[in-house]
Formats: C-alpha cells, sequence, structure tokens
C-alpha cells in the first residue's frame, strides 16, 4: 500500500506516521509538509510544499497512492471563520481534488467529535468541519470521517499548539481514569494510525464516520505490523 499523509508534523498525524512505517503492508509513504521533517525513513518521502490550496504540481507525486490520510487541522480558537474555512474546508479539497480518478482510493479525514452534519449549529467549528465532511463524502472515492473525542498522545507524539501542549500535560496522566470514566470518547494517536490502515484494508466497506468507539474497534482489526 502506498499512502499520502497531510499533516505528519502535528500529533495526529506523527502518530498515523509511526504507524505507517512500522506496518509491513505499507510499501511507502509520501509526507506534503511545508517544511522538512528532520528525519528519514527507507518507507518515507517528505515532499515540501508551500501552497496548501493548489496542489496541482504534485499530481505525478500522487498518481499511484491506495490510500490518504489527512490529519492537517488547526485549532478555531482566535480564528475567524473566514479562515478557519480556508485551512480546514480549502485546503482538505484542494488536497482531495489533486488525487487521481480512483474510486478504490480510501481518503480518511480527522475530523472531531461534535461536528456538525447539518452545517446549520451554532459551533462555528462544527458547522465548517461538516461541511468538510459531507464533501469528501460526496466523492468518488472511499471516504471515511474520523471523529475522535480525547486523544491520548503515544510514542513521543506532541502538538504543535501551544494551548493544546499544555492541556495534554494536564489531561495525559488522567487518561487512565478517562478511559474507565468515558471509554467512549477516548482514543489513542496509535490507535488512530492503526485503524486508519484498518479501513484503507477494507475500502468500501463498513462505517463512515467513526467516533472513538469504533476507531478503537477497528484498531483492534489492523494488520499485523510484523
Amino acid at each position: 500500500m502506498k499512502v499520502l499523509l497531510f499533516g505528519a508534523t502535528g500529533m495526529v498525524g506523527q502518530g498515523v506516521l509511526r504507524e505507517c512505517l512500522l506496518d509491513r503492508r505499507v510499501t511507502s509513504v509520501i509526507a506534503v509538509v511545508r517544511a522538512p521533517l528532520g528525519f528519514t525513513h527507507p518507507k518515507l518521502r517528505a515532499v515540501v510544499h508551500g501552497d496548501f490550496s493548489d496542489f496541482s504540481s504534485l499530481e505525478e507525486e500522487f498518481a499511484d497512492v491506495d490510500a490518504c490520510f489527512y490529519c492537517l487541522g488547526v485549532s478555531s480558537v482566535g480564528l475567524r471563520e473566514e479562515e478557519y474555512r480556508r485551512i480546514t474546508y480549502d485546503y482538505t479539497l484542494a488536497a482531495a481534488r489533486a488525487l487521481p480518478p480512483n474510486p478504490e482510493l480510501t481518503f480518511v479525514y480527522v475530523s472531531g467529535e461534535g461536528t456538525d452534519s447539518t452545517e446549520s449549529g451554532r459551533s462555528m467549528w462544527a458547522r465548517v468541519k461538516g461541511r468538510t465532511e459531507n464533501a469528501l463524502l460526496a466523492m468518488d472515492f472511499h471516504a471515511y470521517m474520523f471523529r475522535p473525542g480525547f486523544i491520548q498522545a503515544l510514542h513521543g507524539a506532541t502538538s504543535r499548539t501551544r494551548l493544546y501542549r499544555a492541556m495534554y500535560v494536564v489531561a495525559g496522566p488522567l487518561y487512565p481514569l478517562l478511559r474507565r470514566l468515558i471509554p467512549r470518547h477516548v482514543t489513542t494517536t496509535e490507535n488512530l494510525g492503526r485503524a486508519m490502515l484498518a479501513v484503507a484494508g477494507r475500502a468500501g466497506s463498513g462505517e463512515r464516520v467513526l467516533g472513538s468507539p469504533e476507531i478503537n474497534k477497528a484498531a483492534s482489526e489492523a494488520w499485523p505490523q510484523v
């Protein structure tokens, strides 16, 4: 499997990249980034690209990918709706539209718990995420929407957002308690990566919108890494 990955420097993307590099059935990973990753791997090719609203120059790079894992995202805190929509909706759809026509391709989008599929609620971020999900689900590939709640960062994965880093420093040690008290709302970076690989392996079947319980279940069914 050849995987195209967006958001490899973020907390979720770091976890997903790790699982892809570990999985024996993933032959290569193309990571589209704004700056070099700072490490190399035999399976990994980092493609530095500046304009995330236009990927037309990378269409040859995308030509024969089997799956696209879109983990790029930004907090809505402090952002106007127009700016948040540009990063969340416009960038995502630009990436999806640059992919080759292939009804067998799998596209996994990391959304969030509370996303508004009706696009009509009061929460700005939830409306924009809902609009993004709906557009992807209408495209000609196997689209899966991941809506995690609280995510435990494993294996050194860290958020680039200062607010989130501080939150995870405080909440991280509470994860075992959260897992017992609200198991339907928690997952891990490892499970997100493994679940993406699982749904890519069964492209076209199963639920298209997965919350934390479905993500964790899919992760338990992922291919063995070795």
